[in-house]
């Protein structure tokens, strides 16, 4: 039996779609980026790590590896890494190639060090604002896998035209 919702169909073994046309960049060689770029492909994204180190990942300076065929509004930016130095040029970076989304892991009890680095390179604050943070679900991630989870699962309801919420609608 052909099943005629392809959502349904794929659960029965249909192919799934390909890739989406949107693109997951994780900054920083960290666990979580490697979860992030290896569930991302799966999900449909097409990936890419940025690092300063260049055995890691594309330079940090070439937001302009991004792909050249992809709108920079299809792009999502997840920094895994809210520590190191480069952050706020970073993000700065991301925020002027007017990427559709930028977000900054961290601990929602306190404010992101992105605000200040990006304050002190003269950022205003509407867009220091366009900076997610915390980024995911509210799954009470822990590990590296939970919160790549949560931030994929947060991406993918956007990708979809959902809200991320449990409740379903009825039909």
């Amino acid at each position: 039996m052909t099943a005629t919702d392809p959502t349904c169909g794929v659960a029965h073994g249909d192919p799934a779609p390909g890739v989406t046309g949107r693109a997951l960049v994780a900054v920083f060689a960290s666990p979580v980026a490697e979860v992030l770029l290896r569930w991302g492909a799966e999900l449909g994204f097409r990936t890419l790590l940025l690092d300063p180190d260049p055995d890691r990942g594309a330079d940090l300076t070439a937001f302009g590896a991004l792909p050249g065929d992809l709108p920079e509004a299809d792009v999502d930016v997840v920094v895994t890494d809210h520590h190191r130095p480069e952050l706020g040029e970073v993000l700065r970076d991301a925020l002027a190639r007017r990427v559709r989304w930028v977000g900054v892991m961290g601990n929602p009890r306190h404010e992101g060090p992105h605000v200040a680095a990006l304050a002190a390179l003269g950022l205003p604050p509407e867009e220091v604002a366009r900076v997610h943070r915390p980024i995911g679900l509210d799954i009470g991630s822990r590990t590296p896998a939970e919160i790549a989870l949560s931030t994929l699962a947060g991406l993918l309801a956007d990708r979809n035209g959902r809200s991320g919420g449990t409740a379903h609608r009825p039909r």
